[in-house]
C-alpha cells in the first residue's frame, strides 16, 4: 500500500486523484476494520490510518473521509473551541479539502464558497495571489497547504487579509520545518526533483521555517497560537493521529 500510495502522490495529478478518492476509500475500507485510531472528522475508526505522501508515510490518512492530522486537528479546533458550527457566517475555503467540503456545505449557518486554481470541486477559480473578489467580504478564509505552492507567499496572505472583514480571520497552514529558524526558498531552483530535495516535495516552491508566524504577521495579521498538546488529553493525539507537533496558526484581522 505505501509502494501505491507513493506513486499516486508523485505520478497523477491532484484533479484527477479527487476525482477517484471515493472509490479508492470504498475498496480500501474493509481492510482496515478495527478500533485502534478514531477519526474525529468522520467519527469512524479503524485499526490505523492509510499511509499518505511522497514518502509514503503511515498511519496518517482516514480511510473513510480522507482526512489527514491537519484536518483532524482543525476540526477539533472548529468544533470545541469556536463558535464555527452555530455563528452565521460568511466563509471563503480555498482549495478546498474533501473531509470537509461536504461538511462544511451542510452548514446551514455557513455562506459557503470555494475556490482554487484549477480544482474540479471548486466554485470558483482563481490565482490566490490575484483574488478577484471585493474587500471585507468574509469572516472565514481557510487555505491550507497552499502558501508553499505560490511564487510569493507573502503577496497571497496579503490578498487573504484583504478579502477578510475587520475581526475575521484565517486557518492557513503550511508544512514547517521544525529545525529550520527561516522559511527557505530559491528560485533557482526549478527541476521537480531538486525542488523535492530541498522543498520536501516536487511542487513546493519553498520550505517555512519558525519564522511562519512572523510572515503572517508582516501581511498585517494578528497571529494566535494553539498547540494540541495544551488542549486535549495525552491519549487523544494518538487516538486521532495528531501531529503533536503541529501548532495551528489562527490569523486574525
Amino acid at each position: 500500500m505505501k509502494k501505491l500510495i507513493k506513486f499516486l502522490h508523485r505520478h497523477i495529478p491532484r484533479p484527477v486523484l479527487i476525482r477517484f478518492s471515493g472509490i479508492f476509500s470504498m475498496v480500501v475500507r474493509p481492510f482496515y476494520a478495527g478500533n485502534h485510531v478514531e477519526c474525529p472528522v468522520c467519527k469512524k475508526h479503524f485499526r490505523k490510518f492509510l499511509p499518505y505522501g511522497s514518502r509514503g508515510l503511515s498511519n496518517r490518512l482516514c480511510p473513510k473521509c480522507l482526512s489527514l492530522e491537519r484536518h483532524r486537528l482543525i476540526w477539533l479546533y472548529l468544533q470545541n473551541f469556536t463558535r464555527f458550527f452555530e455563528d452565521n457566517l460568511k466563509m471563503l475555503h480555498i482549495a478546498p479539502e474533501q473531509p470537509f467540503i461536504k461538511r462544511f456545505k451542510k452548514c446551514a449557518n455557513l455562506d459557503y464558497q470555494t475556490a482554487d486554481l484549477c480544482s474540479p470541486i471548486a466554485d470558483l477559480h482563481f490565482d490566490i495571489m490575484h483574488i478577484p473578489l471585493a474587500d471585507n467580504s468574509y469572516d472565514i478564509v481557510m487555505s491550507n497547504h497552499v502558501l508553499e505552492h505560490v511564487e510569493n507567499d507573502i503577496v497571497a496572505m496579503k490578498e487573504i487579509y484583504r478579502v477578510l472583514k475587520p475581526g475575521g480571520w484565517a486557518i492557513l497552514q503550511v508544512p514547517i520545518d521544525p529545525d529550520r529558524q527561516t522559511t527557505y526558498e530559491d528560485k533557482n531552483i526549478v527541476m521537480p526533483s531538486e525542488r523535492e530535495k530541498a522543498f520536501g516535495q516536487y511542487d513546493h516552491l519553498r520550505i517555512h521555517g519558525l519564522d511562519y508566524p512572523t510572515r503572517l504577521a508582516a501581511a498585517g495579521f494578528d497571529v494566535q497560537t494553539f498547540d494540541p498538546k495544551q488542549h486535549f488529553p495525552a491519549n487523544d493525539i494518538p487516538r486521532y493521529r495528531l501531529d503533536p507537533d503541529e501548532i495551528l496558526f489562527v490569523a486574525k484581522k
